[in-house]
């Protein structure tokens, strides 16, 4: 079966290193946009359900056996950060999905081939197609080779990488109080958009988005994160000008 892109399909399918079933790699490509328009074609959703499983059970067992040392706690901030809508979209990004994804007109003209629900939602797909066309080693082997650096780069951060935790904690460090978050929906039941302003100390601090509420304050807590640590610079900054400025002399310890 072919499919409007078929070469960028080709293309996208040696860059993954691994074989996929034709009309499987349909399946995974065809948005419900698409699918909708198109008349009420089967659409990537079931190959995505099963693809976070399998995504899942890889990333969990890989975590498990590298770090016997690590709490359950820590091993899932680890799997929650290498997993996120927005880690995954970056990898849906290096392997050149977009472009290759069925889209519906509308969904197309407003940029749905780059956004990260999107994105990440075809990578699991695409994960699932793999599972179904080679069984569970080949698509560990996959799924590794591609998420592999998310994870390397999870292991090596110092935050909590669930980012409504790491809020949290800054929050309380800072004696602010808990983060707030409030979400808007729009759009019909098949395509949901959600919008999070994360609130400190009553102030908005940060803006999120995404296919679901969680990935959207996921996403905004990440902001108001950046927004909390960039507000201690300048304090640095002034601390180490005053050190260094002449004639001044530090106090005795």
């Amino acid at each position: 079966m072919s499919i409007p892109g078929q070469a960028a399909a080709d293309a996208l399918v040696k860059r993954l290193g691994v074989s996929i079933d034709p009309d499987l790699l349909v399946l995974a490509l065809t948005h419900r946009s698409f699918a909708y328009e198109a008349g009420g074609l089967p659409t990537n959703e079931r190959l995505e359900f099963l693809g976070d499983s399998v995504l899942g059970i890889v990333v969990t067992d890989k975590l498990y056996r590298s770090h016997p040392d690590l709490p359950e706690g820590d091993l899932a901030k680890m799997r929650a950060a290498s997993v996120s809508q927005k880690a995954l979209s970056v990898v849906a990004r290096e392997v050149g999905l977009g472009p290759c994804i069925l889209l519906g007109k509308g969904e197309r003209a407003t940029g749905g081939a780059d956004k990260d629900s999107i994105l990440c939602d075809g990578l699991e797909a695409i994960f699932g197609a793999i599972y179904l066309s080679h069984g569970i080693e080949v698509a560990t082997d996959a799924i590794l080779r591609m998420v592999g650096p998310t994870l390397d780069a999870a292991a090596n951060s110092g935050v909590a990488l669930d980012w409504k935790t790491s809020l949290q904690e800054a929050c309380a460090e800072r004696a602010l109080g808990s983060p707030v978050y409030e979400v808007v929906g729009s759009g019909p039941d098949h395509l949901r958009h959600f919008v999070a302003t994360v609130l400190i100390a009553g102030v908005a601090r940060g803006t999120g988005k995404g296919s679901a509420k969680k990935h959207a304050e996921q996403d905004g807590a990440a902001a108001a994160y950046a927004s909390l640590i960039a507000d201690d610079a300048p304090a640095m900054d002034n601390a180490s000008h005053d050190a260094a400025a002449p004639g001044v002399t530090p106090p005795a310890e």
